[in-house]
């Protein structure tokens, strides 16, 4: 399952990378953020960063263990989950367009186990469009944020 959110945020590129790399206060900055556990928090990259993220989706509560992979100061970051045999790749990604600053989030779940496959086939429809209105929800949190200053 592949996805992509793309918002405008009239606010600088450096302004919106504090916040969506605050990750220990994103609590407080994105709403369907329950509670942030860090650890490991390297000294000098965000690559490396690792943090327990607990949620609630589809009316449960999720907890995901996720790591950066990558990362480009004031354009981008990639994390990584690996949890109910499938791997998700998300990445948040800053870019311009004549003047104006935009943040896209994209998300790439794949099912690695026999059984996450069948459940993809069987409920992949319905998880696509929760987790697009989640990735939609948690980028104008971060919008609102941003703007506030």
């Amino acid at each position: 399952m592949k996805m992509e959110v793309r918002i405008p945020i009239n606010g600088s590129k450096e302004d919106i990378w504090k916040v969506i790399t605050d990750i220990e206060n994103a609590t407080s900055n994105i709403s369907g953020i329950e509670k942030v556990e860090i650890l490991d928090h390297p000294k000098d990259s965000l690559v490396g960063l690792k943090w327990i993220e607990t949620r609630t989706m589809f009316g449960k509560t999720a907890t995901e263990t996720m790591w950066v992979t990558e990362a480009e100061d004031n354009h981008y970051y990639q994390t990584r989950a690996e949890n109910h045999g499938a791997i998700y790749i998300s990445r948040l990604e800053i870019s311009e367009e004549n003047g104006q600053n935009f943040l896209s989030m994209s998300f790439d779940g794949q099912a690695q186990s026999f059984g996450a496959r069948i459940m993809s086939a069987i409920f992949g429809f319905l998880m696509k469009g929760a987790t697009k209105k989640m990735i939609q929800q948690d980028l104008e949190d971060i919008k609102k944020v941003v703007e506030s200053g």
